[in-house]
């Protein structure tokens, strides 16, 4: 286990009025949508430096993969999934809040970091499984607020997950720091036994499939990065 402090690479050039453009979006959207949200401000570079440690560091240097983003946001994530893609890597940035998508979108034309994958990176404005089972994928990466989900729409999100990435291949989610306890204290009891169900289903998960977990403590709030491999011998949609 590692404790990421702070990011490198092309982050530091990320103007702060872009990054304050990021935060007044996605604030907005998450007073109205905080369900699908699970957070008030967006992912950090460090936590995003996390997520993309697989797009990083590959079995084979030299295969191009092929990776998916589930819950783009505001794009935070991308730009640390956009900054260690190399040529012949696709990315599919998947996010069901409209306003979100657009604004990915635009970020393909506008932002230093994303505008350099556009040609091969495209956005999705639907739920991830939408996509449908059609597509396979070496990387994914998820953004998706477990801990407001039910255990089994949980289940359902991770079965897909599962579903499409191929043999070897690698899923990285995020979960925030000390949750679990600060829902036993404020919540009322039907949520948190929501959310420790939803986390005992996670942790297993991560008990049959972790290859890594990382603590993000420069992030609002800090986070828990799990990364889970899919074994060769199962199956893959494609």
């Amino acid at each position: 286990m590692s404790e990421i402090q702070s990011p490198a690479g092309p982050f530091a050039a990320l103007r702060l009025d872009e990054r304050l453009r990021d935060t007044r979006l996605f604030f907005s959207q998450a007073l109205r949508t905080f369900h699908a949200t699970g957070s008030i401000v967006p992912s950090s570079s460090a936590l995003a430096h996390a997520m993309a440690h697989h797009v990083r560091f590959r079995t084979d240097p030299d295969q191009p993969l092929r990776i998916l983003e589930a819950g783009a946001g505001t794009g935070a994530i991308s730009r640390g999934i956009a900054a260690a893609m190399r040529p012949g890597d696709t990315a599919d940035l998947v996010e069901a809040n409209p306003e979100f998508a657009s604004y990915v979108e635009s970020l393909l034309e506008s932002d230093p970091v994303l505008s350099a994958v556009a040609d091969s990176t495209e956005v999705h404005a639907c739920l991830v499984d939408e996509m449908g089972t059609d597509r396979a994928y070496d990387v994914i990466v998820s953004g998706l607020p477990f801990a407001n989900f039910t255990a089994d729409q949980v289940k359902g999100i991770l079965d897909y997950y599962f579903t499409v990435l191929r043999p070897g291949g690698t899923l990285s989610f995020y979960g925030y720091l000390y949750t679990k306890e600060v829902k036993a204290v404020i919540a009322r009891r039907e949520d948190y036994l929501r959310q420790a169900r939803t986390s005992w289903l996670v942790q297993d998960w991560i008990d049959r499939y972790g290859v890594g977990s990382e603590k993000v403590f420069a992030n609002i709030p800090p986070a828990w990065v799990h990364h889970l491999r899919k074994p060769e011998w199962e199956s893959s949609s494609s």
